[in-house]
């Protein structure tokens, strides 16, 4: 497998709206929503219906698109706009004291299933990180509202949820669950289409070749290199907002889901999508995890740590992983008795990466005192950082403000 330069490469996805200079880097239980083909001349068109997966799939005909135009007319409805907004937090060398600044970036997503309450899209991680707010924005440009219901950083797969009861039923009928392809059967040379947020200018089509399969390389997101895997690699233009959007077969399968891209002056034509037959495994996971919605105050729950976020320079200088810092642990509290210790930092949490206090804070309204979570924590040892899981047990919050 080939290895690009770190230096070659960045998260292609969210493009960032603030004045900071900012492109980062570049089954379901029970029934599920699934796509019904119908053919009408261009091919299959997913529509949402309560059906079986396999009775969707096998009614699928043997199609190909004669032109990408056709292509994306079917396709489209299955794709969706991103649009983050987050509190990023920097510090000022000069004034000795860190800042934060409202952001707000926009990345794409694709519609990949439904439930009985929900519709859900699968992204990028980074697409979503550190949202203290997400709306998605369908073909007919309506929004809603959505969630995180579940993210994977080491893969940079998430998935979101949109309330079904805050979708009108015109734009229901507007929309389509993406058909899943197989990634592993595309062949070096074939056609492939990419749809996408780009720029945050809303869907827009780019179209080239698989240029290469199973490509390994290192990306820049903006804090540190994180190195993929097993990529696809397409001449198809990936830009700013294109990531978490989808790369197409020229069946209308989805094949892909566009992540990274090449960015240097002397450099045309590379970017990167996962594949679907890597993340679907992934994704069905995600989609499996409950939906929180924000607890009553006499329920909230409590860890009993203070913390701050380790600065972008300290993690790129020394190597310290980017999450929240363990200042303080309270003698007896949820966090003690997990094994949480001053200096450990916090990565993640109850599968929900997490950079800040504010990641935390905003992440601990979701849950119940007595609820038992598992944590991702970094402790350092003989000079090196080692990831260890943690078990614990939220206490009641009232508890210990009394």
């Amino acid at each position: 497998m080939l290895k690009k330069k770190a230096a070659a490469i960045i998260l292609g996805a969210a493009v960032a709206y603030t004045g900071v200079a900012a492109v980062y880097g570049l089954g379901n239980e029970g029934e599920t929503m699934a796509v019904t083909a119908q053919e009408t001349g261009k091919g299959p068109q997913g529509r949402l219906t309560v059906e079986s997966v396999d009775a969707a799939v096998a009614q699928i005909p043997d199609f190909s698109y004669e032109n990408v135009a056709d292509l994306a007319e079917a396709s489209m409805p299955s794709i969706v706009a991103i649009t983050n907004k987050s509190v990023q937090e920097v510090q000022s060398y000069f004034l000795g004291r860190n800042f934060q600044y409202e952001s707000e970036s926009a990345g794409s997503g694709i519609i990949v299933s439904q439930n009985d309450d929900e519709l859900l899209i699968c992204t990028n991680n980074h697409v979503v990180e550190g949202a203290a707010e997400l709306t998605v924005s369908f073909i007919d440009e309506t929004s809603s509202e959505a969630v995180v219901k579940g993210t994977d950083p080491d893969n940079d797969l998430a998935v979101v949820a949109v309330d079904l009861d805050d979708i009108d039923d015109e734009t229901l009928s507007a929309i389509r669950v993406a058909v899943m392809g197989n990634s592993d059967e595309m062949r070096v040379g074939e056609q492939v289409v990419a749809i996408g947020n780009a720029l945050g200018y809303g869907q827009s089509v780019t179209t080239g070749i698989l240029s290469a399969k199973d490509r390994e390389l290192s990306a820049w997101d903006g804090y540190q290199a994180v190195t993929y895997d097993s990529l696809l690699q397409t001449d198809a233009a990936i830009n700013p907002g294109n990531s978490g959007g989808a790369l197409f077969n020229m069946e209308g399968e989805l094949i892909g889901i566009n992540s990274v891209k090449a960015s240097e002056n002397s450099v045309e034509g590379m970017g990167y999508a996962i594949p679907i037959t890597k993340a679907e495994p992934i994704l069905e996971e995600l989609m499996s995890r409950e939906t929180r919605t924000p607890v009553d105050e006499e329920e909230a729950a409590y860890m009993g740590i203070s913390g701050e976020s380790v600065p972008t320079e300290v993690t790129t200088m020394y190597g310290i992983p980017e999450g929240i810092y363990v200042e303080v642990v309270g003698e007896g509290s949820p966090a003690e008795e997990a094994g949480l210790e001053q200096g450990d930092i916090i990565t993640d949490f109850d599968g929900v990466s997490v950079k800040t206090m504010r990641d935390l804070q905003k992440r601990m309204q979701y849950y119940r005192g007595g609820e038992t979570v598992e944590m991702t924590v970094q402790s350092s040892a003989d000079g090196a950082y080692q990831e260890k899981t943690l078990s614990i047990t939220l206490g009641l919050r009232s508890d210990y403000q009394n």
